[in-house]
């Protein structure tokens, strides 16, 4: 089976997300690797980042996990997030809301959870890292 699995990019914060993604999707980090662990040869390429992240992996579900870094730190980039959104599809109604609720703490609600014509549950927030999240489930669930 071939999948697809998001790898976002944050600005010196990834750590921080990734304790937050997995409190709210209730699994644990399996992967977080610093850039101070990379090889000396490779060194000088991240000397200001140390003790940011340099790649992380949360499994959300049996097929997919979340990843990420904070590679604009080490290559002194900014970086912005408008091209994207990640959608969760949750099981029920309730996992919709929490799910929902817990990703939009400290963050933007954009479109509230509502039922839609096309008939599901849906709202789209913005968590407090900037990422944009769709939240779904279908309505007879």
């Amino acid at each position: 089976m071939t999948t697809v699995n998001p790898y976002i990019y944050f600005n010196g914060n990834c750590e921080a997300a990734f304790n937050f993604y997995s409190a709210v999707f209730r699994t644990e980090i399996t992967y977080m690797e610093r850039y101070k662990n990379a090889p000396n040869a490779h060194r000088h390429l991240f000397k200001e980042a140390d003790e940011k992240i340099m790649h992380a992996t949360l499994p959300i579900s049996t097929e997919t996990c979340l990843m990420g870094a904070d590679n604009s730190a080490a290559y002194n980039q900014s970086i912005e997030y408008s091209n994207f959104s990640l959608i969760i599809n949750a099981d029920s109604k309730e996992e919709t809301d929490r799910l929902f609720n817990e990703l939009a703490e400290d963050g933007e609600i954009k479109v509230a959870l509502n039922m839609t014509f096309w008939g599901a549950y849906f709202g789209i927030c913005t968590d407090q890292f900037g990422i944009t999240w769709k939240v779904t489930s279908r309505s007879e669930e």
